[in-house]
């Protein structure tokens, strides 16, 4: 395994280690709290919320996802442009979800988890091995090609945060991630973040 990948990896499980002999503080210091929810917003949160899980699931899930797309593309990038593409779709994410689930849903609770970073990972994936198949460990039957797969996904995730379906899940900073792992794709090609230098 890549070294940056491993070392997420490895720093994501330590700190799911970390907060269970903690309890909720690591939550409220290190989670990203919306406007309006009665916990102070720092802006280390940005970064932080990305490296606290809920669960073993949430946690594995995230780690699975790192690991399948993050592998591939920190093989063929540097590991800096890797390194910077994860982050900037996790800053990303936590912004988008701050602007729209904040301001417009009044959306109370914390969010934390990887996803932000995963669909950035996710969607640079696509963009540089768009027929790559992407199968499931639990469906292994369904066969889809990354560029499809993502499309799909990114409809799915617009559907259910317009509708505020699947209250619990940060369907903005998904969408944020997204745009975020486009925008790293786009300056380390040398584009800018939104067009040509």
């Amino acid at each position: 395994m890549p070294p940056i990948t491993l070392s997420l990896i490895l720093l994501n499980v330590l700190i799911y280690a970390l907060g269970l002999t903690t309890g909720p503080e690591i939550i409220r210091v290190f989670a990203l709290w919306p406007p309006g929810s009665g916990n102070a917003f720092h802006v280390w949160q940005l970064l932080t919320y990305s490296f606290l899980h809920g669960s073993l699931l949430h946690l594995g899930f995230n780690m699975v996802a790192i690991w399948m797309f993050g592998a591939a593309l920190e093989k063929r990038w540097n590991d800096l442009r890797y390194l910077l593409t994860y982050l900037l779709s996790v800053v990303v994410a936590a912004m988008t979800q701050i602007a729209v689930s904040g301001y417009f849903l009044h959306a109370a609770g914390p969010v934390i988890g990887a996803s932000g970073g995963v669909f950035g990972l996710l969607l640079a994936y696509a963009m540089y091995f768009p027929n790559r198949v992407i199968s499931f460990i639990f469906l292994p039957f369904i066969r889809i090609p990354a560029r499809t797969f993502v499309l799909g996904y990114g409809a799915v995730e617009l559907l259910l945060g317009v509708t505020n379906t699947a209250a619990g899940i940060a369907h903005f900073a998904h969408l944020g991630g997204l745009f975020g792992g486009w925008l790293g794709v786009q300056y380390f090609r040398g584009r800018g973040l939104f067009g040509k230098r």
